[in-house]
């Protein structure tokens, strides 16, 4: 799946820091749970799509680590981030 320019564009806005900002954690995690969820919707009807299925796991894995790294270096931030967007924790 291509994300559309403009839901990209909306999605950077609302998680950025400053106005420049496109490649916070923060704006990568909130890209990649987008895709994830889309990802997730196409596999619930495809069931039989590995390689769909093999990207999943991808970004899962890259979302954890990006996670992770804000785990470590703002705690804060990560439980705030993690709330937003409605993604489990440890």
């Amino acid at each position: 799946m291509v994300m559309e320019k403009n839901q990209k564009q909306e999605i950077i806005g609302q998680f950025s820091r400053h106005e420049k900002d496109t490649g916070s954690p923060e704006v990568q995690i909130a890209i990649l749970t987008k895709r994830i969820t889309h990802l997730t919707d196409h596999l619930r009807a495809n069931k039989h799509d590995e390689s769909s299925r093999r990207g999943l796991l991808k970004l899962v894995g890259r979302r954890r680590r990006l996670l992770n790294y804000v785990r470590r270096h703002d705690y804060q931030r990560y439980v705030a981030l993690s709330d937003r967007l409605k993604i489990r924790r440890k």
